[in-house]
């Protein structure tokens, strides 16, 4: 019986990761963490006989805490943590949004427990020292992104050489087609309403951005190894082809599927095996066609920003994620339009410029300073809004 530990199971990934346990055999739910969703996470640890929870935030954990006999709860960043070491765990899913899940992340590899990966910002901020660490301790990174897994399955057993270069295909959004003029008046209702995914509307709007895509991609040259460019982004509408790899020898070969999360979180919980899931096999036929095309990256200028963030190294991703995040936020409190997001983080990136990083303080570091930085930038594009 494999332990499992569910960080974030108050979300998209955390509910369909308990989904997928339910319908299968040999794993067993040791720990469940939210963020904040106590009443949710609470119900969950009931159902599936948790006796120890972690919250992040405290304010939460203490109505937890008052309102549950059934066991007990862990509050803060040092609950998430101590939640993983003494859990017993043989895998942890961190399924957190946003860089709240670097900690855990570090915690999880540095403990040797196998990490299966939702949280991508892990990897933006924190990428390099991330991967030396689970190199050190010899725990496995089994990546949950539906793409990253594509591309992980992809390369299993090419030799190195082989594989000449990467391609990461993107949804588009609920804005795909549309010019920048015409995006500086969309609303977050619009933008929320995602095409083919179900997801957090963090995730959500990072997808609309093409945000999602640029975090991806430094994702992956962390995940793979793979310089940034030799990793193309291809736009595709149907969510089908969920990533390609192009081979030395001319061949290309893809990775095909309904967009379903659980068969990603299926192949992460129980890698190396495969397990029957509910899911229908493709069906070609009925989809009929299947298009790509290049990413317009003037209408959507995050992707670029962070190929540039990405190049630029140092603290610049950690930057990158901090103001995008501040952006985000801003956009679905209605503080800033939809195109102030791309502005908020390119004079992030500007005013920041980027440090070399020796340790993760230099990261926590940069993260604030970004942060601050952000939310100057969103005051005064409030203010003239």
């Amino acid at each position: 019986m494999r332990k499992v530990v569910i960080l974030g199971s108050t979300g998209s990934i955390g509910r369909q990761a308990l989904d997928v346990i339910d319908g299968a055999e040999g794993l067993e739910v040791a720990g469940l963490a939210a963020a904040e969703s106590w009443e949710r996470l609470l119900a969950q640890a009931v159902e599936h006989g948790v006796r120890r929870v972690a919250l992040a935030d405290e304010s939460a954990a203490a109505q937890a805490l008052d309102a549950w006999s059934g066991g007990e709860v862990l509050a803060g960043a040092e609950g998430l943590v101590q939640l993983i070491v003494e859990s017993g765990a043989d895998l942890v899913l961190n399924a957190l949004v946003g860089s709240a899940g670097l900690g855990p992340t570090v915690a999880t590899l540095g403990e040797g427990i196998d990490l299966a990966l939702a949280n991508k910002e892990s990897l933006v901020v924190g990428g390099e020292l991330v991967m030396q660490l689970a190199e050190g301790t010899g725990a496995r990174v089994i990546p949950v992104d539906s793409e990253h897994s594509a591309l992980f399955q992809l390369l299993r057993g090419h030799a190195a050489g082989t594989v000449d270069r990467l391609v990461l295909t993107a949804s588009g959004g609920p804005f795909r087609g549309m010019t920048r003029e015409a995006l500086a008046g969309v609303d977050v209702e619009s933008a929320l309403a995602h095409p083919t995914w179900d997801m957090g509307g963090k995730i959500t709007i990072d997808s609309a951005t093409l945000m999602n895509k640029g975090l991806e991609l430094i994702e992956a040259h962390h995940l793979f190894g793979f310089p940034y460019e030799d990793i193309e982004v291809v736009v595709h509408p149907e969510s089908i082809v969920h990533a390609l790899v192009h081979l030395n020898d001319g061949a290309s070969l893809a990775h095909l599927g309904y967009p379903d999360m659980r068969v990603p979180i299926s192949y992460a919980l129980y890698f190396p095996e495969r397990v029957d899931t509910a899911m229908a096999p493709l069906d070609l036929a009925e989809v009929g066609s299947l298009t790509f095309e290049r990413p317009d990256t003037s209408a959507f200028p995050c992707l670029e920003l962070a190929r540039e963030a990405a190049a630029a190294a140092g603290t610049a991703p950690c930057t990158l994620n901090a103001a995008n995040e501040v952006a985000v936020h801003a956009f679905l409190g209605r503080r800033i339009s939809f195109m102030d997001i791309p502005r908020v983080i390119e004079g992030t990136l500007e005013s920041a410029g980027t440090r070399p990083v020796h340790g993760f303080e230099d990261l926590y570091e940069a993260d604030a300073d970004a942060r601050q930085l952000a939310a100057e930038l969103v005051q005064r594009l409030a203010v003239t809004a």
